[in-house]
């Protein structure tokens, strides 16, 4: 996401406040040095594209929300992303994320997991000083995460998983915590319709990020992310499960190779070619498009103001990478 002078010294702002939180934590949680180094090592440095709190900054920026409430919403939202990539990559065994090893595999899988909870505290007590219904706000969400999350595990190895309950997940890992930045930016500002607005449009674009991250993972799009990772950790993400309605033979083909322990980089390879040569990722982009117009569809009246058309900018954006 490109961004302007103002966005880019809201980021500076956030960044700062980022390396304060890291750097001392908050009470009685800031005991353990290590804990706070993993935290660091994830958030700070690592190439991540601060994409929550730019959009944190355009949300507040057409809503007319105060920039001091906007900067504790920004790191909020960064700290829970974080928390939930170090949950992640427990949970998959990632050894690299953006080309860096990952915290467990640095130091186990105990501290990536307590510096994800640790993480998760952080954030909340960067909500403290704001309209409480915040605070209960990212609690709702952060459940919402680990929902979809406990069902993404739970479908690994299910070629037939409903696209309907896929994108649900979708919207559980990505869309929620978009939809927070969104609503949080409208409450701050006293305007309700807004928030509800935002919401919907973080939502349906987060399922848009995550098929475009389906994507990636298909023509090798994402640099920090090895090629066909989702054949590799048997996750049926929505070009495999598109294929694998397609084509009969492509499903049992790929059934058979998750039914193995360990796979072969040759046959990973053959079989993500082998879905980049159906219909499914021009059927997956179809869908994306389908989310990117409802998002902008729910910001109605304020799709043009500022702020709001820079996001609507970048929704255009996504989609036509991939053309």
């Amino acid at each position: 996401m490109e961004t302007t002078p103002e966005a880019g010294r809201f980021l500076e702002a956030a960044e700062a406040r980022l390396v304060s939180v890291l750097s001392h934590g908050s009470g009685e949680v800031a005991q353990s040095d290590t804990l706070l180094n993993a935290g660091r090592h994830l958030c700070i440095g690592s190439g991540g594209k601060r994409v929550r709190p730019t959009m944190v900054h355009l949300f507040g920026l057409a809503a007319g929300a105060p920039e001091t409430g906007l900067l504790n919403v920004a790191v909020a939202a960064e700290l829970v992303h974080s928390a939930s990539l170090l949950h992640d990559d427990v949970v998959d065994a990632g050894m690299y994320r953006r080309g860096r090893p990952t915290v467990n595999a640095l130091w186990g899988n105990v501290v990536a997991v307590m510096g994800g909870d640790l993480l998760l505290t952080l954030a909340l007590d960067e909500l403290a000083a704001l309209d409480r219904e915040i605070t209960f706000a990212a609690v709702r969400t952060v459940a919402e995460m680990t929902r979809a999350t406990i069902g993404e595990v739970e479908a690994r190895g299910d070629l037939s998983l409903p696209v309907e309950r896929f994108r649900s997940i979708m919207e559980g890992k990505t869309g929620a915590l978009f939809g927070f930045c969104g609503a949080s930016a409208g409450r701050l500002a006293g305007r309700d319709e807004v928030a509800r607005r935002f919401e919907t449009f973080g939502r349906h674009l987060g399922v848009a990020f995550q098929i475009a991250d389906d994507l990636k993972d298909l023509n090798g799009g994402d640099p920090g992310k090895p090629v066909f990772a989702d054949f590799k950790s048997r996750t049926p993400s929505l070009p495999i499960l598109l294929a694998a309605q397609m084509d009969e033979p492509l499903r049992r083909r790929i059934k058979d190779l998750w039914a193995f322990g360990s796979m072969a980089d040759e046959r990973v390879r053959e079989l993500g070619t082998a879905v980049l040569a159906t219909d499914a990722p021009r059927a997956a982009l179809t869908l994306m498009d389908r989310e990117i117009e409802a998002a902008l569809d729910a910001l109605g009246p304020l799709r043009d103001s500022p702020g709001a058309n820079e996001l609507t900018d970048w929704a255009r954006r996504l989609g036509a990478a991939f053309r």
